[in-house]
């Protein structure tokens, strides 16, 4: 019965999306426009969540408590990290992202801030010099 209420929830999400999607614009960017992305993700996640109400799983085994609270964790560290890009900048905000969510992942201190600095520094080129997209990349404070 929850696999229903959450694929049912997860359609209602989708499409609300998709719709409220088709209404941004932009007069910069890609000819398809800023629209196109939130609706390639809508599509498959109302498909998705049609197979949890249509097919739910007979005998779900839900993870056990810390498991739990690590996705908690990790869903509360994206939402930090949308908030701090701006007043920290692009290239600390994504180290600080990626290497707590290495450690969320359980890998090392170290392993994880490699991560960290190698995707803030890729990111970080490929958006602001090769897509033409500022970032902001220093903090809000000190530009």
């Amino acid at each position: 019965m929850t696999d229903r209420i959450v694929g049912a929830l997860i359609l209602a999400l989708s499409i609300w999306y998709g719709i409220t999607a088709g209404s941004y614009e932009a007069s910069f960017g890609d000819p398809l426009g800023p629209a196109a992305f939130p609706i390639m993700l809508s599509i498959p996640a109302a498909v998705l969540s049609l197979a949890l109400i249509l097919r739910p799983d007979a005998e779900p085994k839900w993870p056990s408590f810390w498991p739990m609270m690590r996705q908690a964790a990790a869903i509360a560290l994206l939402l930090a990290y949308a908030g701090f890009l701006e007043v920290v900048g692009f290239p600390l905000a994504t180290f600080l992202a990626v290497t707590l969510l290495g450690r969320l992942l359980q890998t090392t201190w170290p392993k994880a801030a490699i991560s960290g600095a190698v995707m803030s520094a890729v990111l970080f080129i490929t958006f602001d010099y090769l897509l033409d997209l500022p970032l902001p990349l220093l903090p809000e404070f000190m530009s």
